[in-house]
């Protein structure tokens, strides 16, 4: 009896594996082709693919693309959609596809950022452009998300502050680095796209920057955190931005600025603060240095669009004589040439000169990217607090 029992439970199980193995064949014959993308070619050209039956189109969007908005990619007989670019330079690069019309990610490359509510993938072509941002075999420092309260704005809002190596275990004071998002980004960009933390790991670890915090919070003063806008703002607009200008300089130095020197171990003097910022940043930069003339030595401003053609330049001259006298360290300043706000930026740099402002001024290729931001800050860090 345990003989016969025994070989119909045999039988049983070979019929089941048949069943079973039959079922992953069927599972294996319609499931998509693996796809490698984006591969990096040894002479660094690119290879897009997607895999994708039903699309009509698949065009991708990317950041090395100059006056080309998006290139199509080509469908095989496996349903394969591919595109390679000639070489390129060392750098980090982000992209989307856009899929009959539709923006999305690349679904095979798990490296994405987000800057507001733009996603995109990223890839980094290695070489001596790129090391200085690359996760290096280097000490590393950390990153907190840290909840303050700002009674300025009257909000419980959210930054993200970085604290260079050996932070944890020494009893050292350091000086700290305000650092300002631009337009569309929140308190994750800097890290994200701008890759602050790696740089400064890089840096300090290369014995050209001095060990210092990184506080990067959020310049929108009408949200609490990423994306989050306050209850009673809702949705903004153009018409109801106004009602801000000036808040968040204000919060950073009423509310952020005593938040960092009473739960971090800093230098709280104006030699040992520095402030910077890209874009909207730089124009928050300029802003809280001037309203403020003796709270930070350090000045760095990227890319700013602060002054329009009908600015009051004679009421900046008297600020920026003011901050002058008040003593700055170093004022630096960094535009593209193709940077569509270069015209202010020459307005910034006008005032500069007819006030007798001691200043460095760098001029880079390219325009409005986080190429050139990466760079400036690359270069800004080792000037401070030397």
């Amino acid at each position: 009896m345990i003989s016969k029992y025994i070989y119909a439970v045999v039988v049983s199980l070979l019929i089941m594996g048949v069943a079973i193995n039959v079922q992953a064949q069927e599972r294996n014959a319609t499931q998509a082709p693996k796809v490698i993308s984006p591969e990096i070619a040894l002479d660094n050209s690119v290879t897009f693919r997607v895999y994708s039956t039903d699309a009509n189109s698949i065009v991708v969007n990317g950041s090395w693309m100059v006056n080309v908005e998006a290139l199509p990619l080509k469908k095989d007989d496996a349903g394969i959609w591919s595109l390679t670019t000639a070489p390129l330079p060392s750098n980090m690069y982000h992209y989307n596809f856009l899929i009959d019309g539709v923006a999305a990610i690349d679904p095979n490359n798990s490296r994405a950022v987000r800057d507001g509510v733009r996603y995109a993938s990223f890839f980094i072509i290695p070489g001596e452009k790129s090391e200085i941002f690359e996760l290096n075999e280097t000490p590393h420092g950390s990153i907190s998300k840290v909840w303050y309260e700002s009674p300025s704005l009257e909000l419980n809002r959210r930054m993200y502050v970085y604290t260079p190596p050996g932070y944890a275990s020494s009893k050292e004071n350091y000086p700290v680095l305000y650092l300002l998002h631009g337009a569309g980004g929140d308190e994750d960009a800097w890290s994200s796209l701008g890759r602050a933390n790696l740089i400064l790991d890089n840096l300090i670890s290369e014995g050209t920057a001095t060990p210092m915090l990184i506080v990067m919070t959020n310049g929108n003063a009408w949200q609490t955190s990423t994306l989050r806008n306050v209850s009673r703002v809702g949705e903004m607009t153009r018409e109801n931005r106004g009602q801000f200008q000036g808040k968040f300089e204000k919060s950073l130095v009423e509310d952020v600025i005593p938040y960092i020197e009473k739960n971090y171990r800093v230098k709280a003097n104006k030699e040992s603060r520095a402030l910077a910022g890209l874009s909207m940043g730089g124009a928050h930069t300029i802003t809280a240095s001037t309203e403020y003339p003796e709270t930070f030595g350090y000045i760095g401003v990227f890319s700013s669009g602060i002054f329009d053609a009908n600015a009051d330049m004679e009421a900046l001259e008297k600020k920026f004589n003011t901050l002058k006298e008040s003593g700055i360290e170093k004022y630096w300043v960094a535009c593209g040439k193709d940077d569509f706000v270069m015209e202010s930026n020459k307005r910034l740099l006008s005032i500069l000169d007819k006030t007798g402002f001691e200043h460095e001024y760098y001029e880079s290729e390219g325009g409005h990217t986080w190429a050139n931001w990466r760079d400036y800050l690359a270069i800004f860090a080792p000037k401070l607090f030397k």
